[in-house]
């Protein structure tokens, strides 16, 4: 797990080994154990090193082929690179070191693109091929390492964070107003920019190519597919995802240092601690939770240690805990914003102190993320949608429920200070075009919830995962996600939605003179969903966590902002000077704000962007020191 960082001059011009530097340093916090740099003329690459497979100096980047043709640069693990590695000594390759990096780059020699298809693992990698001249960018199928990007006709600028480009002197920092107001709808970025004018994010399962004297090519090798082509009864789907999910957490245990895992109080985590626990004695384990003595309504049971403690004492880890109080988002928030960059979903402070408290104890660890955007764990969602009339139906529904942040009718007053540079972006549009070129075919519900699976794992999903790299990276922390292993994903897709949902008939045959009460009791908090996954996990977690009501890893933000954090809320959005109001309209803003203040409606999502934004503006766009 590592950064990387480089630069093609496309017009000729030689690489500063100082600019080369610079950029790669900004990424140290990704690499504590070494650092290094390869220039060609008008090529270079750098790399920053967190040690974890082959801590020799045998897996020192950039690292090249035997022959000096291919160089590489790349963060990440592959986790089948022993099985790679015997293929490629049968074609007649040697290795003179036991890392990965070896394996990927003589694997991509061997080859070239096809060897996308062949590794399981996460990754992002920048290869130099001396003898074409061309610059491939690569990232992995999910999107659980980042890479971004900016090109132009004369030279294209790459780093795992955007900190390592703005390091580049003809990087211009500039706001890109159409990707705030996609973000100030979605609370994410649905298309592949940043906030960082010209800065784009690789897609996962994406292929960049750069040649000079042609364009950018760009491929994607790999797409979700939910589809529903297994067949057997369900015992012994059962039966198979419990030997994959197995195989999964072990795939991902490869390393020359410690594992620990997350333990919240759910049971992605749970099953997956357990799994681990079973080969490391005394594993270490971890849990943030939340004091909820100023809470109210659901948030109440936001703290979930008393489950968490409960599985440790199962699984006999050596458990560590953290308890996050009003006011540590306040003081998370600089080191925060320094680190995420660009905003994604969610109130992302308590991940950072969960990976600030893991990286005390070790280099790695396991994470629960990907179970319930694979299985269905959000049932409340897709029933939203599935009784539409149409495809176009459909997706107005949706796309209703995915405006987290404010109603789309609040838009214009809100961004009324630069409303002529956005007026023209369709959201709505950005939304659908997530969706299969086919999705206009779906004649059954389920066609409906497989869609809806599809657009999630590729925008909340990867979401999560900039946030979980970036979060954790930025505590030399390597997280690892046993959800995303490939043969895992591909049964999850396969699977029928009976198998991952109860009560889609029942939701789908209510209609408008149903009870709002009982309409709602399906649009709320639920056990109705990944009903498989539930039964195999639940061989591993006590039956009450097993069993139990869904719930995210969320802190009582919107207890806090209407208490104990009000001073804090008031002092930085009720401010006329704040950052902020050059883009958008205080006024509107802060109407929606007291909406929140004064109990009207839960804007928890939209102080906490809000309140992102404003430090986010002051670190990086500060019209005051330029």
């Amino acid at each position: 797990m590592c950064g990387i960082a480089g630069i093609f001059n496309l017009d000729g011009e030689p690489v500063s080994p100082v600019i080369l530097k610079n950029m790669t340093d900004s990424l140290a916090h990704r690499g504590p154990d070494g650092e290094g740099q390869w220039i060609n003329d008008d090529v270079g690459l750098g790399h920053r090193r967190l040690s974890v497979i082959d801590l020799s100096s045998g897996g020192h980047q950039p690292m090249q082929t035997a022959d000096g043709r291919y160089v590489i640069s790349y963060n990440g693990e592959i986790y089948n690179y022993r099985e790679l590695r015997a293929a490629l000594q049968a074609c007649g390759h040697r290795f003179v070191s036991n890392s990965d990096t070896e394996v990927l780059v003589t694997a991509f020699a061997e080859w070239g693109l096809d060897v996308l298809d062949r590794l399981n693992g996460m990754f992002a990698f920048a290869i130099y091929d001396r003898k074409k001249c061309c610059l491939t960018l690569a990232r992995d199928r999910y999107g659980i390492k980042p890479l971004y990007f900016t090109s132009s006709k004369d030279r294209v600028i790459f780093g795992s964070e955007i900190k390592a480009i703005i390091k580049h002197p003809d990087y211009t920092r500039q706001l890109d107003y159409e990707a705030l107001f996609e973000y100030m709808t979605f609370q994410n970025f649905f298309s592949d920019r940043t906030l960082f004018e010209n800065v784009k994010l690789i897609p996962p399962g994406s292929v960049f190519r750069f040649e000079r004297g042609r364009e950018p090519r760009q491929l994607i090798y790999w797409d979700y597919n939910f589809r529903e082509d297994l067949t057997q009864p369900l015992p012994e789907l059962e039966e198979e995802c419990d030997r994959l999910f197995k195989q999964a957490v072990s795939r991902q245990m490869v390393s020359d240092v410690s594992i620990s895992s997350y333990l919240s109080g759910g049971i992605d985590s749970g099953a997956i601690t357990a799994i681990a626990a079973g080969h490391i004695p005394n594993m270490k384990t971890f849990t943030v939770g939340f004091d909820t003595r100023s809470a109210s309504g659901l948030e109440l049971g936001f703290d979930e240690r008393e489950k968490s403690e409960f599985m440790s004492y199962q699984f006999k880890t050596e458990h560590y805990e953290m308890v996050l109080k009003a006011g540590d988002m306040e003081r998370a928030m600089g080191p925060l914003v320094h680190h995420l960059e660009e905003p994604r979903v969610g109130q992302s402070y308590p991940n950072f102190y969960a990976a600030k408290l893991s990286s005390r104890f070790g280099k790695v660890v396991l994470a629960g993320t990907g179970g319930d955007e694979l299985f269905g764990g959000y049932p409340w969602r897709y029933y939203r949608a599935v009784a539409s009339e149409n495809f176009e139906h459909y997706v107005d529904q949706y796309y209703d429920f995915w405006g987290r942040l404010m109603p789309n009718a609040s838009l214009e007053k809100v961004f009324a200070p630069i409303w002529g540079e956005v007026k023209h972006v369709c959201t709505r549009e950005i939304f659908r075009s997530v969706f299969k070129r086919d999705a206009e075919n779906l004649t059954r519900p389920e066609d409906y919830v497989n869609h809806s699976l599809h657009l999630e794992a590729k925008t909340f999903l990867h979401g999560l995962l900039v946030v979980e790299d970036k979060l954790s990276m930025a505590h030399g922390l390597e997280s690892r996600v046993p959800f995303l292993d490939n043969d895992l994903v591909d049964f999850a897709m396969r699977l029928p939605v009976k198998a991952k949902l109860g009560k889609l008939a029942e939701v789908v045959a209510m209609d408008e003179n149903t009870a709002g009460s009982k309409r709602n009791q399906y649009f709320e908090k639920t056990r109705d969903g990944k009903l498989l996954l539930r039964r195999v996990l639940g061989r591993y977690v006590p039956e009450e966590v097993a069993a139990g009501v869904k719930q995210g890893f969320s802190a009582p933000d919107a207890s806090w902002f209407r208490g104990e954090s009000i001073d804090y809320v008031k002092r930085m959005l009720g401010n006329r000077k704040a950052h902020i109001y050059d883009i958008l309209d205080q006024k509107a803003v802060l109407g929606l704000v007291n909406d929140h203040l004064e109990g009207r409606q839960n804007r928890r999502l939209l102080i906490w962007s809000l309140l992102y934004l404003e430090n986010f503006l002051g670190q990086f766009f500060d019209r005051r020191t330029g």
